[in-house]
């Protein structure tokens, strides 16, 4: 038997249906000078078999969940397991919490991997490559290639 439904934008998935949050220590840039911040975002399947394996990851820790902890039939946030106060949300954040139930309903099988209730911190954590939140690219002139006169002539 299964449950119904749990959000109205979802009607596939149910309030048991299978998530992994991870808490991503990222940065913010502000004058030139580097700020942390910690991240809730969600983690699809195929993500969480890389970090899995052991790449390097801005993920401090996974947890695993169900939907209908984190999220009322509104669709609004209503907790993350084991994250402190300052935490902040990762953008779109129900959305891709939404995608990221999704790929556990089509591979069951990466849900074992960190059981419900449970957080998994034996995570590759690395912030070698920083997670820049609100980073620019200002794209100047002298960033172009210098080609040759003859490029786009018929020879």
């Amino acid at each position: 038997m299964t449950s119904a439904s749990l959000l109205a934008n979802a009607p596939d998935l149910t309030a048991d249906d299978y998530i992994v949050i991870g808490l991503a220590a990222c940065f913010l840039r502000d004058d030139g000078e580097m700020h942390p911040v910690q991240v809730a975002e969600p983690i699809p399947s195929a993500a969480l078999e890389a970090v899995l394996k052991g790449i390097p990851t801005s993920y401090d820790v996974a947890f695993g969940t169900t939907v209908g902890t984190i999220m009322n039939d509104q669709g609004y946030l209503t907790s993350i397991p084991d994250a402190a106060e300052h935490v902040q949300l990762c953008d779109q954040f129900m959305e891709r919490a939404i995608a990221a139930a999704r790929t556990y309903k089509v591979r069951p099988e990466a849900s074992q991997h960190i059981p419900v209730g449970t957080a998994f911190r034996d995570l590759n954590h690395s912030t070698e490559r920083k997670r820049v939140l609100n980073s620019e690219r200002i794209v100047k002139t002298e960033d172009n290639v210098k080609q040759h006169a003859y490029t786009h002539q018929k020879l």
